[in-house]
C-alpha cells in the first residue's frame, strides 16, 4: 500500500484540471418589451456547422449562380481562410499527441584516435559502438495540456466560422456587385433613350426657330439640357467599368476578363426578390451567423487559455527514460549482457519568478474579458443589422410599389397625348416631352428594383439566410408576403 500510494497521488493530479471551465456564452437581455431577444446559445463545438444553402439561386439569374460558384472555388479570400482552418486543425492535433509520450531511437558510432602516451610510442585508438531508445512523457498534473487542446479546438472551430464568414460575404459581395452592374446597365440605356428625345425635341425646335414659331431661347434651353444628360451619362459608364472589374476579381480572374461574358448586346432583366422570402426566427438565425459563430469560439479559446497559463503557475513532472545496448566493437550491439536502462523522474517548479507567472494569468484573464465582450458586441451588431436590414427591405418595396404607379401614370399620360397629337390639338415637341418624363419615370423604377434587390441580397446575409442548420433545415420558416419589413413597432 505505501509504494502505490505515490502512483494513487499521481493519478488525483491528473484528474485536477485548473482554470474555469467555459459555460458558453453570455446572453444579450431583451428589451422591455422582448424584441431583439438573444437567448444564450449552446456550446458550438457541441453543435453542427451550419452549411451553406445556395440562397442566390431565389433570384432566378443563371449567369449570376455562375458567378457566385466561380467565387467560392477560385477566389484568393476562400483560399487563405481555408490556409488558415487548415493551420488551426494542424495545431489542434498537435496539441492533442502532445498529450502521449514521445520516443526516439538512435545509433552511435565513435573512432577516435589518441595521442602517445610517451615520447616515441606509437598513438593509440579507440571505437564504441551504442544503439539506443529514448522516451520522455510530461504528467499534464493539473490540466494545463487539456486546457490546451480545449484552446486549440476552439480556435480550430473559430477558423471554420471565418471561412463560413468569407464564404457568406463573398457569395453577398458578388450578388450586390452584379446587381449594380445591371442597374447601371439599365441606366445607360435609359439614359441612351433620354439623350435621344432631348435631340429630337432640340432639331424640332429648330426647326420651329427657322418658320419663326419659336425663339433662340427655347432653342439655348434645351440646348443646355441635352448637355447636362449628356455629362450624367459619363460617370455611368466608369461605374460599369469599375463593376466589370469588380465582379472580375471576386471571381479570382484578372480584371477585364469577365466584360464581354457580362455586356450582352441586349440589355438583360435586372434580377429580382421571390414573391415570398423566408425570414424564420431572427434570434436563431443570427445565432447561426458565422461572425458570432467565430465569436464565440474565441470566448471558448480565451477561457481555456486562462487554464494554460494557471498550469504554468504550478510544478510540472516528466520522465525520461533511457535504453541502451553498445560496446567496443559492433558484434557487442547486440549482447544483452550490455544493455543498459535508466528512468529518471524530474520535478519542474519555477517558484521564484517574482510575478511572471501570475501576471500571465491575469493577461489572459484579461484576453477572455476582451472576447466576452468582442462576443456581446457582436451579437448587438448583428440584432441591429438584421433589424436595418428587415426594415429597409420592407420601405424598399413599398417604395417600388409607389414608383411603379408613377410609371404606369407616366405611360398613360403619354397614350393620351398621343391621341391629342393625331387629332391635332398637342404638338409634337410636347409629345417627346411626356415621353420624356416617361423614361424618367422608368430610370426610377429601375433604380427602386435594383434597391429592393440590394436589399434583399442584405437581408441574407444580416439573418444568416444564407446559412441552413442541418437539424432544422426541414421546419417550415415563416415568410413574408408583399411587405416583409418586420416596422410594426
Amino acid at each position: 500500500m505505501t509504494r502505490s500510494f505515490p502512483l494513487f497521488a499521481l493519478l488525483l493530479l491528473g484528474a485536477c484540471t485548473v482554470g474555469p471551465n467555459y459555460a458558453g456564452p453570455p446572453a444579450t437581455a431583451s428589451d422591455a418589451s422582448g424584441r431583439s431577444g438573444f437567448v444564450r446559445a449552446t456550446d458550438a463545438a457541441l453543435t453542427p456547422a451550419p452549411g451553406l444553402a445556395r440562397w442566390w439561386e431565389g433570384l432566378n439569374d443563371p449567369l449570376l449562380t455562375r458567378l457566385v460558384d466561380d467565387a467560392l472555388t477560385q477566389s484568393p479570400t476562400i483560399d487563405l481562410a481555408t490556409a488558415r482552418l487548415r493551420e488551426a486543425q494542424a495545431r489542434l492535433t498537435q496539441q492533442r499527441v502532445g498529450q502521449l509520450p514521445s520516443a526516439s531511437a538512435n545509433g552511435t558510432a565513435i573512432f577516435a584516435e589518441l595521442p602517445p602516451i610517451e615520447p616515441g610510442s606509437g598513438s593509440a585508438t579507440a571505437s564504441f559502438y551504442n544503439l539506443g531508445l529514448n522516451a520522455s512523457w510530461e504528467a499534464d498534473l493539473f490540466g494545463g495540456g487539456r486546457r490546451a487542446v480545449e484552446q486549440a479546438r476552439a480556435t480550430a472551430g473559430a477558423r471554420q466560422a471565418d471561412l463560413a464568414d468569407a464564404q457568406v460575404s463573398l457569395s453577398a459581395a458578388v450578388a450586390q456587385a452584379y446587381v449594380a452592374l445591371r442597374d447601371v446597365q439599365a441606366r445607360i440605356g435609359l439614359s441612351d433613350a433620354n439623350t435621344r428625345l432631348q435631340q429630337r425635341q432640340l432639331d424640332l425646335t429648330r426647326q420651329r426657330f427657322a418658320a419663326g414659331t419659336a425663339s433662340r431661347l427655347a432653342i439655348e434651353r434645351l440646348q443646355t439640357q441635352l448637355e447636362n444628360t449628356q455629362a450624367d451619362a459619363i460617370p455611368l459608364a466608369a461605374q460599369r467599368d469599375e463593376y466589370l472589374n469588380q465582379l472580375a476579381v471576386l471571381t479570382g480572374r484578372t480584371p477585364g476578363t469577365l466584360d464581354a461574358t457580362l455586356t450582352p448586346p441586349a440589355p438583360v432583366p435586372l434580377p429580382l426578390p421571390p414573391q415570398r422570402v423566408a425570414v424564420g426566427d431572427p434570434a436563431a438565425l443570427i445565432a447561426r451567423r458565422p461572425d458570432i459563430r467565430a465569436a464565440e469560439r474565441q470566448l471558448a479559446a480565451g477561457t481555456a487559455a486562462i487554464g494554460v497559463s494557471k498550469a504554468r503557475e504550478l510544478p510540472g513532472i516528466r520522465f525520461l527514460g533511457l535504453l541502451g545496448l553498445g560496446g567496443t566493437s559492433p558484434e557487442k550491439i547486440l549482447d544483452l549482457g550490455n544493455l543498459a536502462a535508466l528512468a529518471v523522474p524530474s520535478l519542474n517548479w519555477s517558484f521564484l519568478d517574482f510575478g511572471r507567472a501570475k501576471a500571465a494569468t491575469r493577461s489572459s484573464e484579461a484576453q477572455r474579458d476582451q472576447a466576452d465582450a468582442t462576443y456581446r458586441r457582436t451579437v448587438l451588431d448583428a440584432l441591429q443589422d438584421a433589424e436595418t436590414a428587415l426594415s429597409r427591405f420592407g420601405n424598399r418595396r413599398r417604395q417600388l410599389g409607389q414608383l411603379v404607379q408613377v410609371e404606369a401614370t407616366a405611360a398613360r399620360a403619354a397614350a393620351l397625348n398621343r391621341q391629342r397629337v393625331a387629332a391635332g390639338t398637342a404638338t409634337l415637341i410636347d409629345q417627346l416631352d411626356i415621353e420624356r418624363q416617361q423614361v424618367s419615370a422608368a430610370s426610377a423604377v429601375a433604380q427602386a428594383r435594383a434597391g429592393l434587390t440590394q436589399s434583399y441580397i442584405a437581408v441574407n446575409k444580416a439573418l444568416g439566410l444564407g446559412w441552413t442548420d442541418p437539424v432544422s433545415a426541414d421546419a417550415a420558416p415563416r415568410t413574408t408576403a408583399a411587405d416583409p419589413s418586420r416596422s410594426a413597432r
